[in-house]
């Protein structure tokens, strides 16, 4: 095992396989509006997740123009938010009927070319509330399959909950890029992000078209394979996720079994 030492702390560099490194997911959001830096974000290299405002200027050609390099096309869908910030076009409020609701829905998919899965714009309100949660889940699995990504806007969301209620695959954010959008915070949430994955096996992060974030990302996204961490498409680390878990609820099984056996 080698180690790579710097600002930001010591990372292990793990002598393994691709295909056993631990894996990281990174979504992008607020793409669509009409931004040069937003076509910069497209061309990264590796599975980066492109989430797309809906209903915005360049929305449609930047998602034709992500899934042309292989990347993953998301909603990035708007919900009511305690402070009342503005929404945007296609936005969620508690004041819709369930037909409102279920109609903005749909039309937000349909804005999106490529959609594969669905994650929350801002929803500091609308995520707390179980009803508009089970509408949502409701209306995301009748549209086939769309995973969601519950990105934790409050502590006090339930969308994770709901979606694992509601049979919807799954997942939540464990790491913001850059909430402090500072260089030097950007770098140092990114190393946490790689040492989180190598003790947990994975880890979601989400950023957003910053400068500096397009920075750091132009930077480290072609040494992660070097530092021992595989970048995927969150469809790919739901999968991920699911199969470390049948693992373990197999081994929880077995470990049962034996327990029992030699108590007889």
């Amino acid at each position: 095992m080698l180690f790579l030492t710097g600002l930001y702390g010591q990372v292990s560099v793990a002598a393994k396989p691709v295909k056993d490194m631990p894996v990281i997911s990174i979504i992008i959001d607020d793409l669509g509006t009409n931004s040069a830096r937003h076509e910069r974000i497209v061309r990264l290299p590796g599975a980066i997740s492109c989430s797309f405002l809906p209903l915005n200027p360049a929305t449609v050609r930047l998602a034709k123009l992500a899934h042309s390099y292989n990347k993953e096309i998301m909603l990035h869908l708007p919900m009511e938010s305690i402070a009342d910030d503005p929404m945007g076009p296609g936005g969620l409020s508690l004041d819709m009927t369930h037909q409102e609701f279920s109609l903005a829905l749909q039309k937000d998919l349909e804005s999106v070319p490529h959609v594969t899965g669905i994650n929350n714009h801002m929803g500091s309100l609308l995520t707390r509330h179980p009803g508009h949660m089970v509408w949502l889940m409701k209306d995301i699995k009748r549209n086939g399959k769309l995973f969601f990504v519950d990105s934790r806007t409050t502590r006090k969301s339930v969308a994770m909950t709901v979606a694992v209620q509601e049979g919807v695959p799954s997942l939540q954010r464990d790491v913001f890029l850059d909430h402090d959008p500072a260089l030097k915070s950007i770098r140092r949430q990114f190393m946490l992000s790689i040492n989180r994955a190598k003790k947990k096996g994975s880890v979601l992060v989400i950023g957003h078209p910053y400068k500096n974030t397009l920075q750091v990302l132009e930077e480290m996204l072609p040494k992660l394979e070097g530092m021992g961490v595989r970048l995927v498409a969150v469809s790919e680390l739901l999968k991920y996720r699911n199969m470390r878990q049948k693992i373990w609820h197999a081994s929880l099984s077995r470990s049962q079994k034996a327990a029992k056996s030699l108590k007889q």
